[in-house]
């Protein structure tokens, strides 16, 4: 057999294969030697742990009245767990609000808030009040601005029928004359004059212009029968009517006219009234707030003390209902309807790099004094067991200490195969989420928790059940892959025996490099 010599890491990396020399006539047992994944790594147990877990009680301690939960239930967050006796903290709030109301009634009587409030109700009453009144008065004056605009427009249009009129009678009476009949005409008042076309005031019905005639005032000439003769006493008709329409669109527009100047007048001492309103509140405002400014300081903290004492008191109160603080799992609790629960003392330990426990399993005393190297500082052990525990058991982790010649080659994000001691068989992917930056003193040995957060669940997991974590600290693909079995020492030299083809000894098949 030819011994060959073969590297520390090689030896340390090989897998399953043999080949051994014997003395006897049976065939010595015989391996392949092959090619491929070598890998080393560290392993080391403890426990899995639900990804969260909340510790919860009540922040004063009392007597249980309700238990509105049960082990294993899942609850959602916010909702109410467990219920203290409250009629103490009831009595609190109803004293604190009392004090309260002593203390806000002596700042108003120095700060005169009654007053204060009136004063400034009034100014806003008054403020309104001239707002309303501008618009209102702004209303009223278009209105009446368009009722004189219109009014003009009539009389201008009633002037412009009388125009008419009167234009179509002389017409008639002049083709009346030159046919030489007569017409039968209205005698015209000389007392009575015709409305003037420039006047924009009121006027009296004028006369009749036309010839003299007989018979109440007019007269018959001699009978003709020409179409201009006869519609002269039309036309005349219409005159008159189109100067009695003139002088009532000249009244009309008077009264317009005088409607919107005396609007106007009373809007300005409407607005002028309100304003005065508003100054005079103002005022009153003002000399309502002329209190003592340091008496009033000081009332004001009495008052905020007070405020503060009843929010205290309000707190107390809601705390007498424990609610779940985050959706989860109930698993366990400690205390029934009519125990006095003392205030919640325990605080969690948290293993590196999440929100998971650091197990009770691998140590309670160790396991606390540790949390403040795995965390950064800040946890300490757990004054007492929680009234009820919380636990999310959707997602598990394993927290394990590794003693420190092993944590120097953990790191974060490394592959890891999680055995479970209760499930035989079953290996779970993992991968490391972080390595505590300081030490832990587990049973006088020097260990560094690290956090593996499975890649796969089971619903045969546990929280608290032991497993074991083989990290795979480093890999390496194509190395010449020995079995251990066929390594021995000799002369402080590891080797192997290499046969021939004819079964006996022959050249080395394998020739490893040192270092490889």
């Amino acid at each position: 057999m030819t011994r060959l010599r073969l590297a520390g890491s090689l030896l340390l990396a090989g897998l399953v294969g043999l080949t051994a020399c014997s003395g006897g006539e049976q065939p010595p047992p015989t391996a392949v030697v092959d090619r491929g994944v070598v890998s080393t790594g560290v392993s080391a147990s403890g426990s899995l742990v639900s990804i969260t877990q909340q510790n919860l009680g009540f922040t004063e301690g009392g007597r249980i009245t309700e238990l509105l939960v049960e082990v294993g239930e899942t609850v959602a967050a916010g909702q109410p767990l467990a219920r203290l006796d409250d009629a103490e903290a009831r009595s609190k709030v109803v004293a604190a609000q009392a004090a309260l109301d002593q203390q806000q009634a002596s700042l108003g009587k120095l700060t005169g808030a009654n007053t204060v409030e009136a004063a400034q109700t009034s100014l806003g009453s008054a403020e309104s009040v001239l707002a309303a009144t501008r618009d209102q008065v702004g209303a009223q004056n278009a209105a009446n601005d368009t009722a004189v605009e219109r009014a003009k427009v009539q009389l201008a249009f009633d002037r412009k029928q009388l125009a008419a009129a009167q234009e179509k009678l002389e017409t008639d009476r002049r083709a009346c004359t030159r046919s030489g009949g007569s017409t039968a005409t209205a005698t015209p008042d000389p007392a009575t004059p015709e409305p003037d076309a420039a006047s924009s005031g009121g006027g009296l019905l004028g006369g009749l212009s036309g010839g003299s005639g007989t018979s109440g005032g007019s007269g018959l000439g001699a009978a003709t029968t020409d179409p201009a003769c006869t519609a002269v006493a039309a036309d005349e008709q219409a005159v008159t009517t189109a100067k009695g329409q003139v002088i009532a669109s000249q009244t009309a527009l008077a009264q317009a006219e005088g409607t919107r100047d005396t609007g106007a007048a009373s809007g300005r001492v409407s607005i002028a009234n309100a304003e005065s309103a508003v100054a005079d509140a103002r005022s009153q405002l003002t000399g309502a707030n002329n209190d003592a400014p340091a008496d009033v300081a000081v009332q004001d903290a009495v008052v905020a003390d007070a405020r503060n004492t009843l929010a205290d008191a309000q707190r107390g109160l809601d705390d007498t209902l424990l609610r779940a603080p985050v959706a989860g799992t109930v698993s366990a609790i400690n205390g029934a309807v009519g125990d006095v629960v003392p205030a919640a003392s325990s605080t969690t330990a948290l293993a590196p790099g999440s929100d998971a426990r650091i197990p009770q399993a691998v140590g309670s005393a160790s396991a606390a004094s540790g949390a403040a190297g795995a965390t950064g500082g800040g946890a300490s052990a757990a004054g007492g067991a929680p009234f009820i525990t919380l636990n999310d058991l959707q997602t598990y982790q394993l927290v394990v200490p590794f003693e420190e010649s092993d944590a120097a080659r953990v790191a974060p994000n490394q592959t890891v195969d999680v055995t479970v001691d209760a499930l035989p068989g079953v290996s779970l992917p993992a991968t490391v989420v972080a390595v505590a930056p300081t030490a832990t003193q587990l049973s006088g040995v020097v260990s560094y928790y690290a956090t593996v957060v499975l890649n796969r669940t089971d619903p045969q997991l546990r929280d608290g059940q032991t497993a074991q974590a083989d990290v795979r600290t480093e890999a390496r693909n194509g190395v010449l892959r020995v079995p251990n079995t066929a390594v021995r020492q000799e002369g402080g030299r590891s080797v192997v025996d290499v046969p021939g083809d004819d079964g006996g000894p022959g050249d080395p098949a394998v020739r490893p490099r040192p270092g490889r």
